[in-house]
């Protein structure tokens, strides 16, 4: 069911993200919810032996939890995480059941959502899966249940322009929910046995795990010399606890997860009742392995020798700072109190927040969400009591907020939505000042700065009672298309109008890789002469798809 409703969504991808209403190049509610669901079924997948559904929809949550991108992406996981609690230890389930744990997945995805939003994705699972509990007393199989199920839902989607007015302007139904028909139907057809599984992905599953593997590119490879890795094996067991092959010890997490920090660094534990993931850098991974077979039979090893790995990456790589230096390698990683990790996309960009003391930039933001998993991975660069985690984008904190749960530091995740908040954000970062009163700080610098932004148009829409062509200059203030223009430089001059750029004391502007010289020169030369009160800074930011970022203050 899963597999089919993975390869269904997979297919219409582009028609899930042609919903988006903002008509702006980066509607990928269908690719976030793909790249969580591939990665769901691929972590199912290895537990294909699994006798009973409760292993196999453990094991799916799992890997949507890891692979969780985009607002989408986390709802869809949270979704099926209460699937899975719902029909945890059992080897089948009968249509009440069924319709229970859909029920137990919509509590699930409302509680992650701070303020859950109708007319979504989750009205969508809510109203269907309300009407499978109505009716699952009186179903005959889990089938129908299922088509009680997928149909509700597709009247449920057609009602979301009705409950979200921005949707019925547009003309179009809510993309979320549209994605998770898509789920439901080839979970469905998989059910009644009226389609068959791909053997082999794809094309468009191929571009899709070749775009998750680009949002997690991060550069922090090319940062490390292999003579300076104190722990050099990437390793990774998984423990079926509760053996009757012969005697284990009571595993409790806590305990366990403390005693491994003996063998390594870079520690990742996720348990459930029959199951331990762990993953650890460890210099004798023999040793990790041997404390761990205490619990129980070691599965699914996989050991990396990431001295090679970084020797092969980094072949090449010019570690000089500046013109004169010598080559010079990064010292080995300490730990400290507080640690900052923030998403960017472009490389000016990125090289401003390490400045600012930026531990690890990930690449990522618009069009290339990172996932919780990338974001773990990016934890691994660093030790610290407490990391700070900067998304820079609206449909990049709820992926940030599950990483807490999955890490042994503390997280906070200051939920910045642009580049100049969470720039803003780190100049009241004080290492002096407690966690809490960092946070308040925090929060506060980034609400006091007015973020502005200028792209194109995708696609022919109406927002707001504005008509917008495709091909047209958008001018966004604060996540709102303020300004639609013809000309760059106009639209970009009326929406530093409409920020108040006359009464400002500075004005930050990031020009992004599709700028050209003569048009940066062009626009400070006329926006500096007609703000002249405001103090400007110009940075070459190298972002995609958005040819200026402002930030006025």
């Amino acid at each position: 069911m899963m597999q089919a409703g993975a390869q269904n969504l997979n297919r219409r991808v582009e028609e899930v993200n042609a919903l988006n209403v903002f008509p702006v190049p980066d509607g990928d509610t269908g690719t976030n919810m793909n790249l969580t669901l591939s990665s769901g079924v691929a972590e199912m997948e290895k537990h294909a032996t699994a006798n009973t559904v409760g292993e196999l929809a453990g094991a799916l949550s799992k890997g949507l939890l890891m692979g969780a991108r985009g607002n989408s992406g986390v709802i869809l996981s949270q979704l099926f995480r209460g699937f899975a609690k719902a029909i945890d230890h059992k080897e089948e389930i009968n249509a009440i059941q069924l319709a229970d744990a859909f029920q137990r997945g919509v509590e699930t995805a409302y509680k992650a959502v701070i303020k859950p939003v109708e007319g979504t994705i989750l009205t969508v699972a809510r109203e269907a899966a309300e009407a499978g509990m109505r009716r699952s007393w009186y179903a005959e199989s889990p089938a129908a249940i299922l088509e009680i199920i997928l149909n509700e839902a597709r009247r449920s989607l057609a009602r979301t322009p009705e409950l979200l007015p921005v949707l019925k302007q547009a003309g179009v139904v809510d993309a979320g929910g549209q994605g998770l028909i898509y789920v439901y139907e080839g979970m469905f057809q998989a059910l009644t046995g009226e389609i068959k599984i791909d053997e082999k992905p794809t094309n468009k599953q191929e571009e899709m795990d070749s775009l998750a593997s680009k949002a997690h590119h991060a550069n922090a490879q090319s940062k490390i010399d292999p003579a300076q890795i104190e722990y050099g094996y990437c390793t990774e067991f998984m423990i079926q606890l509760h053996t009757d092959r012969r005697p284990t010890e009571k595993f409790e997490e806590t305990a366990f997860r403390q005693a491994m920090t003996q063998f390594g660094d870079s520690l990742l534990v996720v348990a459930d009742d029959e199951l331990v993931k762990v993953h650890i850098h460890a210099e004798y991974p023999g040793d990790a392995m041997n404390y761990a077979m205490k619990y129980g039979d070691l599965t699914r090893i996989k050991i990396e020798n990431m001295r090679e790995q970084y020797a092969n990456v980094t072949e090449g790589h010019d570690y000089t700072l500046s013109a004169g230096t010598e080559k010079e390698v990064p010292a080995e990683i300490e730990h400290k109190r507080y640690a900052l990790i923030a998403v960017a996309a472009g490389t000016g960009i990125a090289e401003v927040f390490r400045s600012m003391g930026v531990d690890v930039v990930i690449e990522g933001g618009q069009t290339m969400n990172p996932s919780t998993e990338d974001i773990v991975k990016a934890m691994e660069q660093i030790s610290a009591d407490h990391v700070f985690i900067l998304p820079n984008n609206k449909n990049i904190i709820l992926t940030a907020e599950q990483v807490d749960e999955l890490v042994e530091p503390t997280v906070t995740v200051i939920p910045t939505k642009t580049i100049p908040q969470g720039l803003a954000a780190l100049l009241s970062f004080n290492s002096e000042q407690e966690p809490e009163e960092n946070k308040k700080q925090m929060i506060a610098g980034y609400q006091a700065v007015r973020s502005g932004e200028c792209t194109y148009a995708v696609r022919d829409s109406n927002i707001g009672g504005i008509d917008i062509e495709a091909g047209d200059f958008l001018g966004i203030q604060d996540g709102k298309i303020e300004v639609v223009g013809k000309e760059m430089l106009d639209t970009v001059r009326e929406l530093l109008r409409k920020m108040n750029a006359d009464e400002a004391d500075v004005v930050t502007v990031f020009y992004g890789k599709d700028v050209t010289k003569a048009q940066v020169e062009e626009f400070q030369s006329k926006l500096e002469a007609e703000f002249p009160e405001a103090e400007w800074e110009w940075h070459d930011g190298g972002q995609p798809l958005y040819y200026f970022l402002f930030s006025v203050e």
